[in-house]
């Protein structure tokens, strides 16, 4: 039997203070995420960050927050429970959190109580960036010795160019669109800082070090193939492609940057501005690197965009939904563990 661990980012027990305050410790503590040293890393997160932020971030929460719980989790559970379908009796799929619950221990566990033969590990983040796919395979790879795992792990790599990725993004935002398309579609990724970006450049002068801010990622290369920035671009030409957009109707900007130090750019809160002020008063937006809506999407764009589009003259922002547990990800996530099973 095979097993497969569906690994996302995480999300609070509920939208509390306390289990807010608990969720981000975690969260904030982890060297992939605030990638500074452990002194000013705690001083950061003890003194400004939990003090201030976790009582702000449940209200957000609250306003995101369903019968079911929470809106990544209840996708995730959705999904998961779709992929087993599909996979079928030969495999036993589990869900885990890199940060709360279920969490990547109970996963482990449960896969191996089951005496999986091999363990397909997928995080669910379409772009490789440090902050999540690899602090992700790291945590995997240490609790996984630390439980006693005896079964082989095999990772599934970033996914940002995957031909049933994309399908099931372009089918979800094409249903969602319908026939009168926008004036101007954004694709609105996570954000992350600029140092992080340049960390995956093994050469050490290719990524952000041209005189054209971006330009170094129209092109994957060897020194780029690990960008989370350049795989953004690539995700976003690929949806561009598939959902017919024209040249100059749509655009990449980046959300959720914490901090006064350089995130990359464009800054999607700015972007939607520049937008409204130009004139443009129909706008869908497209979170492509979050497979399942969350507070990122659903608060930050859905919610907050819409207000900031809103005040400065635009008439309409769609939030175009993510691929939660549509028919088409599914599959593709069915897919993914089984090419990754048989080696291709």
């Amino acid at each position: 039997m095979d097993g497969l661990l569906l690994v996302n980012l995480g999300t609070p027990d509920e939208p509390q203070t306390k289990a807010v305050r608990r969720y981000l410790r975690q969260f904030l503590s982890d060297p992939y995420v605030v990638d500074i040293n452990p002194v000013g890393r705690w001083l950061l997160l003890n003194l400004i960050i939990l003090p201030l932020r976790p009582a702000k971030s449940a209200e957000a929460y609250r306003e995101v927050w369903t019968e079911r719980g929470s809106p990544l989790l209840v996708h995730g559970n959705d999904l998961t429970d779709k992929v087993r379908e599909r996979l079928g009796d030969t495999w036993k799929v589990e869900l885990a959190m890199r940060y709360g619950n279920p969490s990547i221990e109970t996963g482990l566990r449960a896969l191996h109580d089951a005496g999986v033969d091999r363990i397909i590990v997928l995080p669910l983040f379409p772009q490789y960036a440090l902050a999540t796919t690899e602090t992700a395979v790291v945590e995997v790879k240490r609790v996984a010795e630390q439980v006693g795992v005896s079964a082989p792990l095999s990772f599934v790599g970033a996914f940002y160019d995957d031909p049933g990725f994309l399908d099931a993004f372009a089918a979800v935002g094409t249903s969602a669109m319908g026939e009168e398309r926008p004036d101007h579609v954004l694709f609105s990724f996570h954000g992350v800082p600029e140092r992080q970006v340049r960390k995956t450049d093994p050469t050490g002068s290719h990524c952000l070090a041209t005189d054209e801010y971006g330009a170094c990622c129209n092109e994957l290369v060897e020194a780029n193939k690990n960008c989370y920035r350049a795989h953004c671009v690539h995700t976003a030409r690929a949806l561009a492609e598939r959902l017919e957009l024209a040249d100059g109707s749509w655009s990449v900007s980046f959300q959720s940057r914490l901090g006064r130090i350089p995130w990359i750019r464009p800054y999607t809160d700015e972007v939607i501005i520049e937008l409204a002020n130009q004139g443009i008063k129909r706008v869908a937006v497209f979170c492509p690197a979050f497979v399942a809506d969350c507070l990122e999407t659903i608060e930050e764009i859905g919610m907050r965009a819409k207000e900031d589009f809103d005040a400065a003259g635009g008439e309409e922002l769609q939030l175009v939904p993510s691929l939660n547990s549509a028919p088409e990800w599914a599959d593709a996530v069915a897919e993914l563990a089984r090419r990754s099973a048989d080696g291709s």
